[in-house]
């Protein structure tokens, strides 16, 4: 397997002092890390290292190719965090960085919510909207009105429940209780209960 060279100096002999051009070095057995040196090559435009076993982290210098359009380092064994430097290239229009092993949150900023799942899939401990995961220790934000909302109606039924409760507990103990105290109220009760049975009997 080759190492990674992407030095200015190395290729400072095969480009032109004025160029902006692209890199593929995908599918090509390279090993090692990326080197920081990527940073100097201000004009490059798309950047594929895709497809090879490259590990360590993503050097933060990236972030400084201003030109860059597209970048592919999918499918090698990078890890850490996505740099936040890559938020800065607002003209980065493709983004692959998916089955890696990098970690923690996706950077927020700029134009990064705009790259979908598929930018990221495949690193089993990225976390954040993109991927419909949320990141330890993050909460589910609740907007305020909801909040006073889910509170005002349970405070509607919690009152209602308890009207309902009194009512019932005032209309039928004041009749029966009537019944009971009183002897003429609970003698007419009786002949009228007696009157209905028979009425029932005999239709």
């Amino acid at each position: 397997m080759a190492t990674l060279d992407l030095s200015y100096n190395h290729l400072k002999g095969q480009l032109p002092d004025c160029w902006k051009s692209s890199i593929d070095l995908s599918s090509n057995n390279l090993e090692g890390e990326i080197p920081k040196d990527v940073g100097h090559l201000v004009g490059l435009v798309s950047l594929n290292l895709s497809r090879n076993n490259l590990s360590g982290e993503i050097p933060s210098e990236i972030g400084n190719l201003s030109s860059l359009d597209s970048l592919d380092l999918s499918r090698n064994h990078l890890y850490g965090r996505i740099p936040f430097s890559l938020t800065k290239n607002d003209g980065l229009r493709i983004l692959d960085l998916s089955h890696n092993s990098l970690s923690g949150r996706i950077p927020l900023g700029r134009h990064f919510q705009t790259y979908d799942a598929s930018s990221f899939e495949g690193n089993n401990d990225l976390c954040r909207e993109q991927l419909n995961k949320i990141c330890p220790g993050d909460q589910i934000s609740v907007k305020p009105h909801e909040t006073a909302t889910h509170v005002q109606d349970s405070f509607f039924s919690e009152e209602l429940y308890i009207s309902m409760r009194l009512g019932y507990f005032t209309g039928f103990w004041g009749l029966i209780g009537t019944i009971l105290i009183w002897k003429s109220w609970r003698m007419a009760y009786l002949r009228f209960l007696n009157r209905f049975t028979n009425w029932v009997i005999v239709y």
